[in-house]
């Protein structure tokens, strides 16, 4: 991974990795449906879990840029696994929307934070080409826990039903929790206090105000560096438009696969998923018109397994998801790569902020839709627009430099 040490390499992404090893992700909808809420209820839950992010997502990239990055990790994985709790001790709609709540400030206060401290730790030894493949690995082994925990969600469930599902995954987010006190304590770039401010003092100032200036610095630069809003723009469409995989376990149900094997099918997207983000390392300097094409083909596959379902379509719905997650690891990469102030966790929490307002918009399709259309229909439905994304990648998200392209191939050689 070009220089990433192995040390710094294996708690990145055992951390990211451990954020999925949930067994509840691949029954927590169905969960939802027998304690008898309806698709528009669960897509309301959804809705709540994305406006909690959205709320929470700025602020707290700034509260990255100036407090200590580690710390906030690990409150980010207790208030995950308090997330989880609420599930399981109150079964209700309220108890549910109460663990989206939980779960939308946790995942605020991870997005942004992980990525600024990755990415600082390697400009600090000269190693930010490592960057896209070290996410990429990284991204793999949280697809990979995925796989795992719904393989053993089905044994668990047979066993102890939804509770013993739920404490499992509880488990797990202390563990988590665990591995962020082993991340180092890396200090940004440059501090709060040698950011410019008008009407502020640039020497010693109170917490306060390093917030403040951190926060102004980091929505400056993503409004106003062209570079920079540009490929904000891609990057929260492209991930943003991935939330098809919240309906997928709905989408077997609907065809009539049985709940014991529905896991099973969700499995094989998480497996292409792994294999997209893996290799990640080796698209991220692939020229812009290949990643269109990639979307393209994720795009058509995404319609055509929707349709089919079963195992055969489920294999398209798995290459749709790895190649769409390939081209979200290599877009962030490029926005990192984009960022030159002081506030990258706070112009990264951007990104996820307007990511989550397209989630939003594609969850309010799904609950508005599914009074008239199947879950088949509506994943056909919002695979237009994320083919439709291709078109701006030309022209909206900058290349790596010329010379890490190899002009025969597109592609940076040698890279892992």
């Amino acid at each position: 991974m070009n220089g990433v040490p192995r040390t710094l390499a294996i708690r990145i992404i055992g951390y990211i990795g451990l954020r999925d090893l949930i067994p509840l992700y691949a029954f927590y909808a169905l969960f939802f449906g027998d304690a008898g809420l309806s698709v528009a209820q669960i897509s309301s839950l959804f809705v709540i879990w994305s406006v909690t992010a959205i709320v929470f997502e700025v602020p707290s990239g700034a509260w990255a840029d100036t407090a200590s990055r580690r710390a906030l990790l690990t409150l980010s994985s207790l208030l995950y696994a308090v997330a989880f709790v609420a599930w399981i001790v109150t079964p209700t709609y309220a108890g549910f929307a109460a663990g989206f709540v939980l779960w939308g400030i946790s995942g605020a206060l991870m997005s942004g934070t992980i990525e600024a401290l990755a990415y600082d730790e390697l400009a600090m030894i000269d190693a930010t080409r490592g960057y896209a493949g070290l996410m990429g690995w990284a991204n793999s082994a949280s697809v990979i826990a995925i796989l795992i925990a719904t393989v053993v969600a089905a044994p668990l469930y047979a066993v102890g039903g939804y509770a013993l599902v739920g404490w499992v995954s509880v488990g797990v987010a202390l563990l988590q929790g665990v591995i962020a006190l082993s991340l180092p304590s890396v200090p940004q770039v440059a501090e709060a206090d040698e950011v410019e401010a008008p009407g502020l003092v640039a020497a010693k100032v109170g917490v306060g105000c390093r917030y403040l200036m951190m926060l102004r610095a980091g929505l400056r630069e993503a409004a106003r560096h062209r570079p920079v809003r540009n490929v904000l723009l891609v990057s929260s469409l492209v991930l943003g438009l991935y939330t098809y995989d919240e309906y997928l376990a709905l989408l077997a149900d609907e065809k009539d696969v049985a709940t014991a094997a529905i896991a099973l099918l969700v499995a094989i997207t998480s497996l292409g998923e792994a294999v997209g983000t893996v290799l990640a390392g080796r698209t991220s300097r692939s020229r812009n018109a290949v990643l269109a094409g990639m979307l393209v083909v994720a795009a058509a596959f995404l319609a055509a397994g929707a349709i089919v379902g079963g195992v055969l379509g489920f294999v398209g719905l798995a290459i749709a998801s790895g190649l769409h997650n390939n081209v979200i690891v290599v877009i962030e990469a490029r926005l990192q790569d984009a960022i030159e102030g002081p506030a990258r966790a706070t112009v990264t929490s951007v990104s996820g902020l307007l990511a989550e307002l397209v989630a939003i918009t594609t969850f309010a399709i799904y609950a508005i839709g599914s009074a008239w259309f199947s879950i088949s229909t509506l994943i056909v439905l919002l695979a237009l627009p994320l083919a439709a994304v291709a078109l701006l990648l030309p022209s909206r998200t900058p290349l790596p430099a010329a010379a890490d392209i190899d002009e025969g191939t597109g592609h940076e050689g040698g890279v892992i």
